[in-house]
């Protein structure tokens, strides 16, 4: 399961069964981190979800700021809740070429703003996938 973990939503994204495409799924309205967690739990259960990938938000030189220590918190309460394996992945250009590819597909800002979290997600997936893939 890939997540892009924002401060408003996380976009939810799964690979196939055999790990080689990430398809987005639905983006979830953060509450608090107990109900989060709770609901991507559910989520990975009815799923049978086997680890989490999640976007490292860092800074352009590469280091880490505020954000990246909200998010890495939030991947070691996401470690200890599951017992899953949970890989980070740079997810610096994520939102960016999401974006750039939806207003290439012409979707109305409306449109965008609702799937781009979900896609973000995705696009983190499908990086961590090749990455593995191009690895192996």
């Amino acid at each position: 399961m890939g997540l892009d973990v924002g401060t408003k939503t996380i976009g939810i994204a799964l690979s196939d069964e055999a790990g080689i495409t990430a398809q987005p799924v639905t983006t979830l309205k953060r509450s608090s981190i107990k109900k989060d967690l709770e609901e991507l739990l559910r989520l990975a259960g009815d799923r049978q979800v086997r680890g989490f990938v999640v976007g490292m938000p860092v800074n352009m030189d590469g280091t880490e700021g505020p954000r990246s220590k909200s998010v890495q918190k939030f991947v070691e309460l996401l470690k200890e809740k599951t017992g899953l394996p949970v890989y980070t992945w740079d997810e610096r250009f994520s939102t960016i070429a999401v974006t750039r590819v939806l207003i290439e597909g012409d979707l109305s800002r409306k449109r965008r703003k609702e799937v781009v979290d979900k896609m973000a997600a995705a696009y983190i997936l499908q990086g961590f996938l090749d990455s593995r893939a191009a690895n192996s």
